[in-house]
């Protein structure tokens, strides 16, 4: 710091002034906290009463449990994830579960119950013929390093049950709904808000335990998300104050591709290398969406993302800087799907991710600081698997 007496005697000739005055300053902004601007999604996300950065279970924990069953939903909530992530669907008699694939052969023993009706879809059974079916044996003999007893017979899950297991738990997270090919289920916006409304999650619930999760409590406790624009409309109309994503993708009817050539025509010899060549026709029909989007409710856009290793999961880049830094600008969140890898977080983060879509809680958790104190196989055990 500068004295009296030294800043008056400094003061004594116009040079020794101006010497003064750059000393002043320079011990001024010295003494003065150093304050980085926040990070623009950080910003929106408060606003909107958001975690920032979040980590939305993708179907749970489904690395390491079936997707969309209690397993995998108690382990990612028990872990720590900001957010229970579903597809919701709607039975035959109208009841709403949680379910990502819309016919059944995928992830349940469909060809052994109903062999005539293999091929089905969803939409066509009943809660009681879905509750037949064994949703967690498929698991076991996809992953035999991650296989679990306790996995066989897991059931398919209505939207009231994963209500029930988010609020079962010291964690309280938010729920990351999305409507699942809805032109297939008319109405179901509606439905949504009127299970949501029931169980109490379109008002002001208790916060947790210090020290837990409380995404519950909070104006963020419930997200909507849908790749459809009528969707969007209706959810909306029907939940206005709810927070809202639109989920983006290029070519197949969505946002138009720089190229039509489909992957049959294209030369690539995997669905990962056709989608990381697909780019947006031009910055103006990505700004068209990203506007249409906030015109009808969107709070934010979950882009595809391309993933460093390839994979299953890695499709289009829709995560450039100058995407991000539109969709910020425009007062939009950013949650890409699915990420598993830290190398993705890292490289994402920096693009401006405010959050992932992710199977693996556990890893991303770790990589924001947030580690679970118990291991995946502690609680897992303690809830019976």
């Amino acid at each position: 710091m500068l004295n009296g007496t030294t800043f008056t005697a400094l003061h004594k000739t116009p040079l020794a002034k101006a010497f003064a005055s750059l000393a002043l300053a320079a011990a001024l902004l010295s003494a003065a906290p150093v304050m980085a601007a926040e990070a623009p999604g950080k910003v929106i996300s408060s606003k909107l009463g958001l975690p920032w950065p979040a980590v939305i279970g993708h179907r749970g924990a489904s690395f390491d449990a079936p997707e969309e069953t209690i397993a995998s939903y108690t382990l990612a909530r028990d872990l720590g994830a900001d957010y229970l992530e579903m597809d919701i669907q709607r039975t035959k008699d109208g009841v709403l579960i949680a379910l990502h694939d819309d016919k059944l052969g995928r992830t349940t023993n469909i060809a052994e119950v109903f062999p005539e009706r293999a091929k089905d879809p969803v939409s066509t059974f009943t809660l009681a013929e879905l509750k037949q079916l064994d949703a967690g044996s498929w698991f076991n003999k996809a992953y035999p390093d991650r296989a679990r007893p306790g996995y066989v017979g897991l059931k398919i899950l209505t939207l009231e049950e994963v209500m029930a297991i988010a609020d079962g738990g010291a964690n309280k997270p938010g729920l990351y709904v999305e409507t699942k090919v809805p032109a297939q289920f008319p109405g179901i916006e509606a439905d949504v808000r009127k299970v949501l409304e029931k169980g109490g999650w379109l008002s002001q619930r208790p916060a947790a335990a210090k020290g837990h999760v409380s995404v519950a409590s909070t104006p963020g406790r419930v997200i909507l998300q849908t790749f459809e624009k009528p969707s969007l409309e209706l959810l909306q109309k029907e939940m206005p104050n709810v927070p809202k994503i639109l989920l983006l993708w290029i070519g197949d009817g969505y946002m138009e591709a720089k190229s039509n050539v489909a992957y049959k025509d294209s030369g690539y010899k995997d669905y990962a290398s056709f989608y990381a060549a697909q780019e947006v026709k031009s910055p103006a029909e990505f700004e068209a969406w990203l506007d249409w989007a906030k015109t009808h409710g969107a709070n934010g856009i979950g882009p595809a993302s391309k993933l460093t290793h390839g994979g299953d999961q890695s499709y289009m880049d829709m995560m450039k800087p100058w995407m991000t830094k539109m969709a910020h600008d425009k007062g939009l969140v950013i949650h890409p799907y699915t990420v598993d890898d830290p190398v993705d977080f890292k490289a994402l983060k920096a693009q401006g991710a405010d959050g992932f879509f992710t199977n693996r809680a556990s890893v991303l958790l770790k990589f924001y600081g947030r580690p679970s104190k118990d291991s995946i196989d502690t609680i897992l055990k303690r809830n019976g698997y």
